[in-house]
């Protein structure tokens, strides 16, 4: 007896630029139907956030952590932990210690609210916080420890002015921005 062959049309295999193709495609109807805008950890870009005194914990001269969120404060630039000022004699010191000292002596044991404006390059959330009606970012401007960065908000750039002609914080003595000093 004699079988039968059955004949099937050779597959065609499916060229990888028509797979890239689709996956590209398919990628960007995700990004364009919406991802979470908190996705990777990443900051929402307008929101109020609180968190009680237990809750904070100062990172550096402008840098906070409400509970497991990290927030930059909007507008300022203090110098980091480990970078060297001299004061008013010209006695080196750290400097971005000194910072982040005034920062946790100005949350104190308080709580702190915070109005977020976006995030930065690194995904953190960028805002403008006070406690018990102290504004953290305006008051570390003002005090001399830290620069405004006048992109974000305008209003610091003449704290950072009086701060300078007083001659207080950074201002007693020399220092490299904290932004060149970083690189």
């Amino acid at each position: 007896m004699r079988q039968r062959r059955i004949f099937r049309p050779a597959r065609r295999p499916v060229s990888r630029a028509f797979l890239g193709g689709t996956l590209a495609l398919a990628g960007a109807l995700l990004v364009a139907l919406g991802l979470p805008s908190d996705l990777m950890g990443s900051a929402p870009r307008t929101a109020d956030w609180r968190a009680g005194a237990s809750e904070i914990r100062v990172v550096d001269g402008d840098t906070l952590r409400l509970g497991e969120r990290t927030l930059r404060l909007l507008g300022v630039d203090a110098p980091e932990r480990g970078q060297s000022c001299t004061d008013a004699q010209g006695r080196l010191y750290d400097c971005g210690t000194a910072a982040a000292a005034e920062l946790a002596r100005l949350v104190g044991d308080r709580g702190v609210e915070c109005r977020i404006h976006g995030r930065d390059r690194f995904g953190r959330a960028l805002g403008v916080c006070a406690a018990n009606g102290v504004e953290l970012n305006a008051s570390l401007v003002n005090g001399g420890w830290a620069l405004a960065t006048g992109d974000a908000l305008p209003a610091l750039v003449p704290l950072e002015g009086a701060a300078r002609l007083a001659q207080r914080g950074l201002w007693a003595g020399g220092f490299e921005p904290p932004a060149h000093w970083r690189r």
